[in-house]
């Protein structure tokens, strides 16, 4: 009987120990443009690293949080950390940072107007009603002399902090990924740069202004803290902060977003 299946064990042996090991499964939350293809772009590198990365497409700035603090996945890429600081606060998650990526200059947008001194007496601003990005909205008009506020370093700051407005703005604070498609309806909306993207629109060419290069807005890769550690995770920001990425975000977007390592 042994000598029956010697042969066969002996074949089967070399077979079982040439399989690989099994590539780590990271799920990773993004928005579509620039975020989700970033993770394209480093997904043939990051397999080579034995991580299989599994991108998970959201629209709006909300579900890829609330996933990633109920588990359902792994990391999320979309977010600045005034942003992160304020959903922690509201929400009571305790998600944390693990690296910076880039930047994306906010920027402000009209199809009525053409230059910003062109802007009417009583026009209608659209910002973003999330705080950490309706206050950089306001933060960005106050740099143009447009406004002021009571607290001109407020990074939380809302139309109520306003203290001078001389042209007697009428802010709309709507969902962010609403503000390309109300452009029509408003005068001036002040749009987060990878809605912008996604729009068509090119925030060096088509924004009446935009946030310069040193704006503290920078964008991460966000986890649990329990996951803060992980090797995939790890991996996942070695990727992004490559030579190679930097080269590829200065080529495609040409200004648009900026390398932040």
């Amino acid at each position: 009987m042994f000598k029956k299946f010697a042969p066969v064990l002996a074949l089967a042996l070399p077979l079982a120990f040439a399989v690989p090991a099994q590539a780590a499964k990271l799920s990773v939350a993004a928005t579509p443009v620039p975020h989700a293809e970033l993770l394209e772009f480093v997904k043939p590198d990051l397999a080579k690293e034995g991580v299989d990365l599994d991108i998970k497409v959201f629209t709006d700035y909300v579900q890829p949080n609330l996933q990633v603090s109920d588990k359902q996945i792994d990391a999320n890429f979309f977010q600045h950390q005034p942003y992160l600081d304020s959903f922690n606060k509201e929400h009571d998650t305790k998600l944390v940072p693990v690296g910076l990526v880039h930047v994306e200059p906010f920027g402000a947008y009209s199809q009525k107007i053409k230059d910003i001194k062109d802007l009417k007496d009583g026009a209608q601003i659209a910002i973003p009603n999330d705080p950490s990005n309706g206050a950089r909205a306001l933060l960005l008009l106050q740099k143009q002399g447009l406004i002021k506020l009571k607290d001109p370093s407020n990074i939380l700051a809302t139309a109520r902090d306003v203290s001078e407005n001389p042209k007697h703005l009428k802010f709309r604070e709507l969902e962010a990924a609403t503000l390309p498609r109300v452009l029509p309806d408003v005068d001036v909306a002040l749009i987060n740069t990878n809605y912008a993207l996604e729009a068509g629109l090119n925030p060096v060419k088509d924004a009446l202004f935009i946030e310069d290069k040193d704006s503290p807005y920078a964008n991460l890769v966000v986890t649990r803290a329990d996951r803060k550690d992980d090797p995939a995770i790890r991996k996942l920001v070695d990727a992004l902060h490559t030579a190679k990425v930097r080269d590829y975000i200065l080529e495609h977007y040409k200004g648009a977003i900026v390398p932040a390592f």
